[in-house]
């Protein structure tokens, strides 16, 4: 599919300058776009990413004529030790914590006729555990004030894609948990919401994956399918100061398409 797009490097920074953001599954796809577009605004942003260390540079390389900084730090959320270990990270290097996009994910295609439990398992933990460890120490790190906790979701949480159990599972649970954690967190001054997407034009695609890409384009009021810079656009509002009321919402950004039977 065509008409994917950089998220904006110029204009507005949306008051984002120096907010210091840790962004999970930060060196690839939606990740990336999120990096990038923080990076814009002039934010410090870690990248965090489980395995690859080529990507991880391709990452750094990418956004290093941005207007803020990016530094990658590696770490595999399967472990729960990992993500309280690049809390800590960041708060001994920056003092502070302003802004926490969990995007990381793992996925295995499946149905329920023929469910694989523990790679559904692994989907849930991916999606949840490292929000559940990091909350204890985010009212710390966020002390300043002003802080923002993103999950990425996607409306497979609440339609049914075919193959897509074990992360539409996932998915349903983190939005719960969105809310559970607006609820905690807001005392300390953190709102905590969720952005959520339909499919994405991640570049070219070939065969069914190409028709199956097309028709739901054409299907979309907006005129093209979602790309990662424009989930990147939202995630970036919901960290100004103006989406501080905010709390425990999933914003959809799908150009209108989960408006449609």
């Amino acid at each position: 599919m065509s008409g994917l797009r950089e998220p904006s490097t110029g204009g507005s920074s949306l008051g984002l300058e120096g907010r210091v953001a840790l962004v999970t599954g930060a060196t690839r796809g939606l990740g990336l776009a999120i990096a990038r577009k923080l990076c814009a605004c002039g934010s410090d942003v870690l990248l965090n990413y489980g395995h690859s260390d080529e990507d991880a540079e391709r990452a750094i390389d990418a956004l290093a004529p941005l207007k803020g900084t990016a530094t990658a730090v590696r770490g595999d959320l399967s472990d729960a030790r990992a993500l309280p270990r690049i809390l800590e990270e960041a708060g001994a290097r920056y003092g502070r914590l302003d802004v926490l996009v969990h995007n990381a994910a793992t996925w295995t295609r499946m149905g329920p006729a023929a469910a694989d439990l523990a790679a559904l398992h692994r989907d849930v933990a991916t999606a949840l555990d490292p929000l559940l460890t990091a909350v204890p120490l985010l009212p710390e790190l966020m002390k300043a004030g002003g802080g923002r906790v993103i999950a990425i979701s996607s409306t497979g949480a609440h339609r049914v894609v075919p193959g897509y159990l074990g992360l539409g599972v996932a998915k349903a649970a983190l939005e719960s948990l969105v809310r559970y954690l607006a609820v905690a967190l807001s005392p300390y001054g953190i709102a905590a919401n969720a952005v959520s997407t339909a499919k994405l034009d991640k570049g070219h695609t070939t065969g069914q994956a190409y028709r199956q890409a097309r028709e739901l384009a054409r299907r979309t009021p907006a005129g093209r399918l979602t790309t990662p810079a424009d989930v990147a656009d939202v995630v970036a509002l919901l960290c100004t100061d103006e989406a501080a009321w905010l709390r425990g919402q999933v914003v959809t950004a799908d150009g209108g398409l989960g408006l449609l039977p």
